[in-house]
């Protein structure tokens, strides 16, 4: 076959696509358990900091193994259903009606007594914005918080995922006097709001914080049942 010709060039351009695209497809699935292991680990990462602990990719798993006393899921009413809280994908359980979804719960041995680890998701301004919010055994009073986002924009959006804007929502409380969920206000400078109900929001990041604000109102919604019998215990 003659080197200069173009039918040349077209067969040696498409065995290289070709070669090329196996061996990326090869190496993807190589890698897929590692990359899945890390996210693993990320999560536990993540729901650890919601209570105050911090770990490393190298403990992680271990403390998460000691200090995750419990997980479970439940449904809308409250109740306890069959799953395994850790597997559960919130972006699969946001599509389907509320009396079809599971609710992730995990209970956490800290220093300061049992705490339950909430998993949230909602809509920020780029992007899917997440967390976890640790509440304390009356099952109001906020113990921590974690979030994370996909693309919000670094320095205002962003800043949800930042300890200074996490750390005002310990202490703050979720139902107000008379029993009744009003959630977590993310306020703007100019908004007033019950202090015990409320955040300060990110300047310039107004609606990266209206949308953690929702998620907040949303997903608490759908654990009320539960958090109003955990609240009747003894």
């Amino acid at each position: 076959m003659n080197r200069n010709g173009n039918i040349y060039t077209f067969v040696y351009a498409s065995v290289m696509v070709v070669l090329v695209a196996a061996l990326l497809s090869a190496a993807s699935i190589a890698l897929q358990p590692k990359q899945k292991k890390n996210t693993e680990i990320e999560k536990k990462q993540n729901i650890l900091a919601s209570v105050h602990i911090e770990t490393t990719a190298k403990d992680a798993e271990k403390v998460y193994a000691e200090k995750v006393i419990k997980s479970y899921v439940v449904d809308m009413n409250g109740n306890e259903v069959e799953g395994d809280a850790f597997l559960v994908d919130l972006k699969t359980e946001k599509a389907k009606p509320l009396s079809e979804r599971k609710l992730p719960v995990f209970e956490c041995q800290t220093d300061e007594g049992v705490k339950y680890i909430l998993p949230l998701r909602g809509a920020g301004l780029w992007g899917p914005i997440w967390g976890y919010l640790a509440l304390n055994e009356d099952m109001n009073t906020i113990y921590g918080a974690n979030f994370a986002h996909q693309g919000e924009t670094p320095g205002l959006g962003a800043e949800i995922s930042t300890p200074i804007f996490e750390e005002p929502f310990k202490g703050k409380t979720i139902f107000d006097e008379s029993g009744k969920l009003v959630s977590i206000i993310v306020a703007k400078s100019n908004e007033k709001a019950p202090e015990q109900h409320k955040v300060d929001g990110i300047s310039g990041g107004t609606i990266t914080s209206k949308g953690l604000q929702q998620m907040l109102a949303d997903d608490l919604n759908n654990y009320q049942n539960f958090l109003n019998k955990k609240k009747m215990k003894p």
